[in-house]
């Protein structure tokens, strides 16, 4: 299933005014700035999953309701199994941060943790990343350049790294197959 970034923009929007809530109080709630939340409610972009995360916790929602029009209810579930043709897909078509990702537990509600399929779609990654919590990656195909913390590692199929993501990261593919890799992004605050 590939979802529509425009919805999540919309989606976001939706929620705040829902909520009676403005931009400003979103910003400070968030730890955004108000012009980078207008521009993503404005937007036929969807932001990072970190970016998602955050406005979620922020907003008092799970981050599953930005990918499907009918979350499951926390209390109506503890599993979440979602089959390979039911992964939630957001792709990121020419846009710089050349990265498209799968949601693999898009219908557990209430998690401290959001497990990803990553593909890194362009030979150069030039978003940072920095974000509370702690991500792992494990390498399914590919090769990728992690630069974290201003350090540079290379990482090979079946290659792994765990890290403080409040340090800044970024990757890029290199070589001749496209990174794919297992992302379980880990939140100290329920997502």
């Amino acid at each position: 299933m590939v979802l529509d970034e425009k919805k999540i923009a919309q989606k976001i929007k939706e929620f705040r005014l829902n909520r009676n809530m403005t931009l400003d109080r979103l910003a400070e709630l968030a730890d955004l700035t108000k012009g980078y939340l207008s521009r993503i409610e404005n937007s036929a972009k969807a932001p990072p999953i970190s970016t998602l995360a955050r406005i979620a916790r922020a907003l008092g929602v799970d981050i599953t309701v930005f990918f499907s029009d009918n979350p499951v209810p926390a209390q109506q579930t503890d599993i979440s199994i979602v089959k390979r043709n039911e992964r939630v897909t957001v792709g990121r078509k020419g846009a710089p941060h050349g990265y498209q990702y799968e949601a693999l537990a898009h219908r557990m509600p209430g998690k401290n943790m959001e497990p990803y399929v990553i593909l890194l779609k362009d030979e150069t990654l030039s978003m940072e990343f920095r974000h509370e919590g702690e991500e792992f990656i494990h390498m399914l195909d590919g090769r990728m350049e992690l630069f974290y913390d201003g350090r540079t590692y290379i990482l090979d199929k079946g290659d792994s790294a765990y890290f403080d993501a409040g340090k800044v990261h970024k990757g890029r593919s290199v070589g001749d197959r496209k990174a794919r890799f297992l992302c379980v992004i880990y939140s100290y605050k329920r997502m």
